[in-house]
């Protein structure tokens, strides 16, 4: 079975954000309590993850998974990259250096970020990583197919990507008009937003309500929720009003595609 599973559904800062006491924040909903954004993709009897941000290792434990084919990042932004330390577990359990893709600009931050991991004489027991370079062209992980779909945050290029019907966009305030072809057909549609109103570099929440009517998936799911928006609940109520299916998404959710 195809299925995807929200790791964390929040913004950079998670919810409840250090020190915040509004509504969403103290909301004793479990729907409200979101990591940082990540996604894990079992497809075609594989398992992938889309982003390992700070909460890698605490997603990891709380999911159970024991075993991951690759990662996949879509930029280089410490809540999308920020655990990659913890794949030392992996590297561990499978004898392995772990397969990570991404793009050139996205393994120039690591460099820097991870230097331990790149030295010459790399520190003992850093983490190994076996990186793959990939563009906005389609590629495969072990005869796997995956289509990137290019966006912009703000001024960074950043890679959504989709296993078969399935499509998934993080921190994303615009898709150039070609990628929507990559969108068509879709079972599941996956999107970022963070607040009503514009955003610098993050979908408004009315924008993406637009680009999900317009690509028009089986069901639609939004996820890099902040703070800024209303609880779980009360966003769930207003976007079932519209005439197609769109939900805000949460932590442990799990949809087959």
């Amino acid at each position: 079975m195809n299925s995807i599973t929200f790791l964390g559904t929040g913004t950079s800062q998670g919810i409840p954000m250090i020190g915040c006491r509004c509504e969403v924040c103290t909301s004793p909903d479990v729907h409200d309590k979101r990591l940082r954004c990540s996604a894990l993709i079992r497809y075609e009897g594989r398992t992938f993850l889309i982003d390992a941000g700070p909460d890698f290792r605490q997603q990891m434990l709380r999911e159970g998974i024991s075993h991951l084919d690759a990662i996949l990042l879509t930029h280089n932004h410490k809540d999308h990259t920020g655990g990659l330390d913890d794949v030392r577990s992996f590297n561990y359990l499978e004898k392995r250096s772990f397969p990570i893709f991404c793009e050139a600009n996205v393994l120039e931050s690591l460099k820097k970020e991870y230097y331990y991991v790149f030295a010459e004489k790399p520190y003992p027991g850093a983490p190994e990583m076996d990186i793959h370079l990939i563009t906005s062209l389609p590629f495969d992980i072990d005869g796997i197919p995956v289509i990137p779909i290019r966006a912009m945050h703000y001024k960074l290029p950043v890679l959504g990507f989709r296993f078969g019907d399935c499509a998934y966009v993080t921190d994303a305030n615009y898709i150039p008009e070609p990628e929507f072809e990559k969108l068509k057909g879709l079972k599941i549609f996956v999107l970022n937003t963070v607040k009503r109103g514009k955003h610098i570099s993050h979908y408004a929440l009315e924008e993406a309500i637009e680009i999900c009517r317009r690509v028009g998936a089986g069901q639609s799911f939004l996820t890099h929720l902040s703070h800024m928006l209303p609880r779980h609940a009360d966003l769930t109520k207003e976007l079932s009003a519209l005439p197609f299916s769109l939900q805000p998404a949460y932590d442990g959710l799990t949809v087959s595609f």
